[in-house]
């Protein structure tokens, strides 16, 4: 009856385990179901909860809450008709798109206008992607019927947050319809590869048990009711299926998961998922995100190049004072002072040409880069200022602790919070007009002529600005060095320098100029608005009219930002490669910055090569560049999302097959769905375990298609750490969980296993012996309480001790990551190292009953008191020979089970003659029968340390 039993606490301890997961993740989503959000009706507002939204309402959402579902923007509470939300958990970019609403319903005098009009809004069928959107807008009761184009910049997606103004939008998908679930995949109920391999040689020993069963029915010749006694026989042997491996497992790896919250080297960690600490153990490719994974997301101005100067972060203060200079000059004219340069100056009469043109180029310079640029500036209303709003702008005017920038892309704030501390300050800005404040307070207004907003095709954004005091126009543009470089007048230093600042690490921008007279300007503007009405190509036509413009601009500067590393990238990336790792970077980056980040962080070290893959779109291109890949050895890939989509619909198997050789791949604009995919096509193609780590709610498709999942909580929310398996707060922290945790997590699980298993067969052995001495009698050798506190009370605490084992300490492990490389073979559990254990086992249960049926006295009693005893003792020497490192607990668990067996032969006598047992004669039996079945083991290993030791006793001695 003890099988049954000891079944049903196997199955309640798993079960258990998986219901309070559950029930967390169900929790979770109810919280995120019952938000309440406006919805505007004809009576007015109402509230409804976001899981009863439906398609066609209309739905108010104030600044700094999620959308709900996603919207078409008809309009806002900001008098520019466009506002800003913050898209992190979409895309995993945390700067701040603009989006603009409707014109035809942003014109409305009031709120309620919204339904005194007929119109309805068309919209394509759901799609995966979430950077286009196609749709019209029409308003029927109007003469004519107004038609509006919607793209996606007027829409605004579900798992976005509203970041300035009041908006109210249509829905127009709901629920599984919207682009965000889209994006995610179902998550699957992740199985380590330690219990599938588990699984295999438990079923190898079902079909050991079985034959067994059947040889002894044969040997007995069939004879009588034999399938009764194969019955009988089966469950004789049925200890050798072992049913508390899975209980073992399951509190090793509660145990593990402890173990690893607990540690302080890495705090702040969370293990979400308990079924899978072995996998730490066993990984070969470490997928990761770029922004906020690697790098903090926090940009700084680190350099500004003149052609012949270079500013860096120690010279700053020389170009603001070239900036002040240039101001006081301008005033001290305007002022009708003659003398402009005063007599200090004259003394260096040497230089003052040089040194002005210096100066007045820094000048044109800054003031380049505090004008070209998508920024606004935005001012809290403080608390207590007039509540009417002429003296509300007032009051907040240009105060500046109270001013923050808010722009579509981190680098364009770092550039104005630049030119702001070297004194050229921006204050102001809406759609027509711009304002600077100079170092001497005065406050310089341009007017807003054109903008050409940054593309990922042109790689370029320019503005036409009109200065008010002088009536001069300026187009200024700024750009990547690849598309400028075509654009600016003739040089010989910008290539050069551009690639110097890339191998800092930093991120490049060419700045140039060109002043247009009022004529050219209005001649362009004509043409500009024409191509812009035409209804064919006419993307290609307005791009011809700019590119009319961008000729033989004037080369003002090069500006360098840095993102900044998060702490300890390098050194963990380096270690990971040295653990044998091959780390893939999924960003939705750019491919210049990428390419920067992969070499600053040493994911590409500086020795490599890396291989640039050329966009391609057709099958025949792919092949190409395959080719051209191919030749190269030894050297990291780069490769865009779009042109890995082609690789793959083509020639999915040689891509997979060629990529996987690179010590490093790099792919830049990915897709959530991208990342997932490449995630399970590694898996697939390689059959390895693949791990993927990221922050932000685009990598979750990636962290749950991936064999083990890894989050960090970062600035973009908690939605990847929630969703991952296990939760870190730092990057850098990933070393220690795989390489310590992970390595030591595989090791002592396989040997538990192992020793749980040997456990099973050697009882069975000892059955089967006795049973074939005794004629293949199907009588039990152990009565029902031995068997139970055979496999519970005596030995389970010393075998659950191994779970404390270890082989190298901590630090070892971190110092030697290559240690990490020899587990990926899985050799610490195979078919090679069971079948060890099965011979051990054999050969021990074999000494143990043989040596007890030669030396038993006349009764049958002594045999069972001195084989049990002799067995219990064997076991505890086993784990004593198993061990590594000792820990006090693995002492206290041996002599507790010590302890419990020498007090349990009191209250056996059913089984156990008490007065047999207190005499000598049993005493050296029993030791004779141990040292037997132990001592040539002993021999055995310690010959093999002596002979071949494993590589961490190498480390150790």
């Amino acid at each position: 009856m003890e099988v049954p039993l000891h079944q049903g606490f196997v199955l309640a301890v798993t079960i258990t385990r998986e219901a309070i997961d559950e029930f967390r993740r169900f929790q979770r989503d109810k919280e995120v179901n019952s938000q309440l959000y406006s919805k505007l009706t004809i009576r007015g507002k109402v509230q409804v909860k976001s899981s009863d939204i439906q398609v066609g309402d209309l739905i108010i959402v104030e600044k700094n809450q999620r959308v709900p579902s996603d919207m078409v923007f008809l309009r806002t509470s900001e008098k520019a008709g466009s506002c800003f939300i913050r898209t992190d958990q979409l895309d995993g970019e945390t700067d701040w798109k603009l989006k603009v609403a409707v014109s035809c319903t942003q014109r409305l005098p009031a709120l309620g206008d919204l339904f005194s009009i007929n119109a309805y809004v068309y919209a394509q069928k759901p799609q995966l992607d979430i950077h286009s959107f196609e749709g019209t807008f029409t308003r029927e009761d109007s003469d004519p019927p107004i038609h509006e184009s919607l793209s996606i910049e007027n829409t605004l997606w579900a798992g976005t947050v509203v970041a300035s103004g009041t908006v109210i939008g249509v829905v127009i998908y709901t629920g599984k319809e919207t682009r965000s679930v889209m994006n995610t995949s179902n998550p699957k109920s992740k199985a380590g590869l330690l219990d599938l391999e588990l699984n295999q040689l438990t079923k190898a020993l079902f079909l050991a048990l079985v034959a067994l069963s059947v040889v002894m029915v044969t040997l007995q010749g069939f004879v009588g009711p034999w399938y009764r006694n194969l019955l009988r026989f089966l469950l004789l042997f049925s200890y050798i299926i072992p049913i508390s491996l899975r209980v073992n497992l399951d509190m090793g790896k509660a145990a593990y998961g402890w173990m690893i919250m607990r540690d302080e080297s890495i705090p702040g960690t969370v293990v979400r998922t308990s079924t899978i600490p072995e996998e730490l153990g066993r990984l070969v490719y470490l997928l990761t995100d770029k922004t906020g994974t690697l790098t903090q997301n926090e940009m700084v101005f680190k350099r500004l190049h003149l052609g012949t100067v270079s500013y860096g972060p120690d010279t700053m203060d020389e170009i603001q004072n070239h900036v002040v200079d240039s101001y006081s000059q301008t005033h001290s004219q305007a002022g009708g002072n003659t003398t402009s340069s005063t007599p200090p100056r004259k003394a260096q009469s040497s230089a003052p040409k040089v040194r002005k043109s210096v100066s007045s180029r820094v000048h044109e310079a800054v003031k380049a880069v505090a004008l070209c640029h998508n920024v606004t500036p935005v001012y809290e209303s403080r608390a207590g200022a007039a509540t009417d709003a002429e003296f509300a702008e007032v009051d907040q005017d240009f105060s500046d602790e109270n001013r923050t920038y808010q722009a579509s892309s981190p680098d364009e704030v770092a550039l104005v919070q630049w030119t702001e501390s070297v004194g050229l300050t921006l204050v102001n800005r809406d759609l027509t007009s711009m304002q600077l404040r100079t170092p001497s307070g005065q406050v310089l207004t341009y007017c807003l002529l054109q903008t050409f907003p940054f593309t990922s095709e042109s790689k370029r954004m320019g503005v036409i600005v009109r200065d008010e005091s002088t009536a001069e126009i300026t187009f200024y543009m700024k750009g990547a060095d690849t598309a400028m470089s075509t654009i600016v007048q003739y040089n010989d230093w910008l290539e050069e320098e551009c690639g110097n600042m890339a191998r800092e690490g930093l991120r490049t921008l060419v700045v140039a100029k060109k002043s247009l007279t009022e004529e050219q300007y209005q001649d362009f503007e004509s043409r500009y608005n024409q191509a812009r009405l035409s209804l064919h190509d006419r993307a290609l036509k307005v791009a011809a009219v700019v590119e009319s413009l961008e000729r033989e601009m004037e080369l003002l500067c090069l500006t360098g930002v840095e993102d900044q590393l998060q702490a300890g990238v390098r050194p963990t990336l380096e270690m990971l490669r040295n653990a044998g790792i091959k780390i893939w970077m999924l960003t939705g980056d750019k491919l210049e910055t990428a390419t920067c980040i992969a070499k600053s962080s040493h994911l590409v070290s500086r020795t490599q090569d890396t291989h640039i893959f050329r966009p391609v779109t057709s099958r025949g291109e792919a092949h190409l560049e395959l080719n051209a890949f191919r030749r190269k050895h030894d050297c990291a890939l780069v490769i865009s999302g779009d042109s890995l989509e082609v690789c793959l619909k083509y020639y999915e198997h040689e891509f997979m097959e060629l990529a996987c050789q690179c010590p490093a791949v790099v792919c830049c604009r990915c897709s959530p769905t991208q990342k997932a995919r490449i995630v399970s096509l590694l898996r697939q193609h390689t059959g390895r375990r693949t791990c993927a780590i990221g922050d932000g709610g685009n990598d979750v498709s990636m962290i749950q298609a991936a064999d083990c999942g890894i989050g960090i909580e970062g600035k973009e929310g908690r939605q990847a750490s929630l969703a991952a398996d296990f939760s870190i707060t730092q990057f850098r922290h990933v070393g220690r969980l795989l390489v310590v945790h992970g390595r030591s997590s595989y090791k002592r699980s396989a040997a538990l296993g192992q020793f749980v298993m040997h456990r099973g067969l050697i009882i069975s052995t000892m059955q089967a012996v006795f049973s074939s001495v005794f004629y293949f009698a199907s009588v039990p050798l152990y009565q029902g309480f031995l068997m139970v506190g055979y496999a519970t009370v005596y030995t389970m605490f010393p075998v659950f001790s191994l779970v404390l084992d270890e082989d190298v300490r901590p630090d070892t492990a971190m110092l030697y990551p290559e240690l990490y490389k020899d587990l990926t073979k899985g050799r610490s559990l195979s078919f090679k190292t069971f079948l060890v254990w099965v011979l051990i086992s054999v050969y021990q249960g074999g000494i143990l009953m043989y040596g007890a049926l030669v030396l038993f006295e006349s009764e049958f009693v002594h045999v069972v008191a001195i084989s049990f005893t002799a067995l219990i003792l064997t076991e505890l020497l086993m784990v004593a020979l198993t061990v590594r490192t000792w820990h006090w607990l693995m002492v206290v668990a041996q002599f507790l089970s010590l302890g419990c067996y020498v007090a349990s032969l009191a209250f056996l006598n059913e089984y156990f003659d008490v007065a047999f047992i207190t005499t000598v004669t049993f005493v050296w039996k029993v030791s004779a029968i141990t040292v037997v079945s132990c001592l040539p083991l002993y021999t055995l290993k310690f010959l093999r340390r002596k002979l071949s030791p494993p590589s961490y006793s190498k480390l150790t001695s």
